[in-house]
């Protein structure tokens, strides 16, 4: 049974439709969170460090679809986001993750972008609430540039780091790759859940400088 998934694998991964399927799942995953395009660029990266495909080019459309999904989801805020943020459930996941988003974007600026890739659900929650808000379209683009670039680079390396150590083995070199991946998906949801303890303390407390209440102020163009 594993023979076979390799086999499969090893087939589609050396197939030059390869590029093609990395950029349509990456442009997917930006407004249907369920697509695995992170899976699919760290598998290209493990099965690249055996020669096929070529890391360069997976970078290449990884991050094109990745820019081009986030902007069709920043369209859907921009023409249905206030609706859309209506008829989420509140107290529910999906509306503690736009709320988030939207705390963030006010603190943070286009920088939500970045941050939002290592957040599970952040992406597309920060890229539906920045149209939503209005938050100017060049801008977007700029940061998301960055954010797609930066993403694209590290799902490969990833996938690099687990197919060298086990060039042999992809499966065990997938294995590692998709953990490596997790560990960091977990820290930064750990770091971010202290930081957010630290703030309510500290806001219990009465101890935030009143500089810091800008924060709160939304974002416009």
């Amino acid at each position: 049974m594993t023979d076979a998934i390799l086999d499969g694998l090893h087939q589609a991964m050396t197939s030059p439709w390869v590029y093609l399927a990395i950029f349509a799942l990456a442009a997917l995953d930006g407004f249907f969170p369920a697509v695995p395009s992170e899976t699919a660029v760290i598998t290209a990266g493990v099965y690249a460090a055996s020669g096929a495909p070529d890391p360069i080019p997976v970078i290449v459309v990884a991050a094109a679809g990745a820019f081009a999904g986030d902007h069709v989801s920043y369209l859907i805020g921009r023409t249905a986001g206030t609706r859309l943020l209506r008829r989420l459930k509140p107290g529910g996941r999906k509306r503690a993750a736009f709320g988030w988003a939207e705390r963030a974007l006010a603190a943070r600026g286009g920088l939500l972008l970045v941050v939002a890739r290592y957040i599970p659900g952040g992406r597309t929650a920060a890229t539906i609430t920045m149209g939503a808000v209005r938050f100017p379209m060049r801008a977007f683009s700029l940061f998301d540039a960055v954010a797609a670039i930066s993403w694209a680079v590290y799902s490969t390396m990833v996938g690099l780091v687990g197919g060298m150590a086990f060039e042999r083995d992809p499966f065990r070199g997938l294995l590692l790759g998709l953990g490596i991946a997790l560990t960091v998906t977990v820290m930064t949801e750990i770091v971010r859940h202290v930081r957010q303890r630290g703030n309510r303390r500290g806001n219990r407390r009465g101890d935030i400088p009143e500089t810091d209440t800008r924060e709160s102020t939304p974002i416009s163009g």
